[in-house]
């Protein structure tokens, strides 16, 4: 299938930026028939210290993926954690005003909601949910992997510390308070609750052996509090590629899908 990797220039971040594009293989018979085609598509979120490349080389992401009629699209954000950091870029207007209308004008993806997904792990895994829970008009469904799935709960331990882990955090928040914010992740479950706007299928995972297993627990929890429909699978495993190669696999075969 086309793998591309195209940089342009981003308006909200003034730089140049960088995303991995993977397309179904149109057949010759198929491209004669000159019919338009709009993919379904798969926002696909890398974690922290990563880039727009490293679920391909990392998993066998590409093999996974064909055949499924599905396009997936892997900006790049450095560590910014989807946000608009308090030192830093504002990655979090750059995801939700500028890649995914430039996505869409450079690649043929469907806009339709019931064609549009978000996943991601670790770091992604925390994006895809941000994403995915402030704007449930845009997607069909939202995956995390092994996600910080409470970004509230871990800002609260990792300012405990005096390390590396919580000074890239404060270039992203500085000392702020997330609460019913954006950025919380369990208010935002709430909200979706409480709204009348159709609600994203919901899928997360994540290792037993992971450091963000309790994070995951939590939001596990609160989904079943609020009577949401989550599907949820805690499997032996920890925070690596080993475990998120097979992870998307299972975020494949959940996606809806239509072709």
């Amino acid at each position: 299938m086309p793998r591309i990797e195209c940089s342009f220039y981003s308006e909200v971040l003034s730089k140049v930026v960088s995303m991995s594009v993977l397309l179904p293989q149109e057949t010759v018979e198929s491209l004669k028939q000159n019919r338009e085609v709009k993919y379904p598509t798969l926002f696909l979120l890398h974690g922290f210290s990563d880039h727009h490349n490293t679920w391909i080389d990392s998993t066998s992401l590409q093999r996974y993926v064909e055949g499924r009629g599905l396009a997936v699209v892997m900006p790049a954000v450095d560590n910014s954690y989807y946000t608009d950091m308090v030192y830093g870029g504002d990655y979090w207007k750059f995801l939700t005003e500028e890649i995914l209308l430039k996505a869409r004008t450079m690649f043929p993806l469907s806009d339709k909601r019931e064609d549009t997904f978000v996943a991601g792990h670790s770091m992604g895994g925390f994006g895809a949910l941000k994403w995915g829970l402030n704007k449930p008009e845009v997607f069909g469904a939202i995956a995390s992997m092994s996600g910080v799935a409470d970004m509230v709960f871990h800002l609260e331990n990792v300012r405990k510390q005096e390390n590396d882990k919580k000074r890239a955090l404060t270039l992203v928040f500085g000392e702020n308070d997330i609460s019913q914010t954006e950025n919380d992740i369990l208010w935002k479950l709430e909200e979706l609750a409480l709204s009348d706007e159709k609600q994203p299928m919901l899928y997360q995972t994540c290792g037993t052996e992971d450091f963000l297993y309790e994070h995951n627990v939590r939001f596990h929890n609160k989904s079943k509090e609020l009577n949401l429909s989550t599907t949820t699978e805690f499997l032996p495993g920890d925070h690596t590629w080993e475990f998120w190669d097979a992870a998307i696999q299972r975020v494949l075969s959940w996606l809806p899908i239509k072709n």
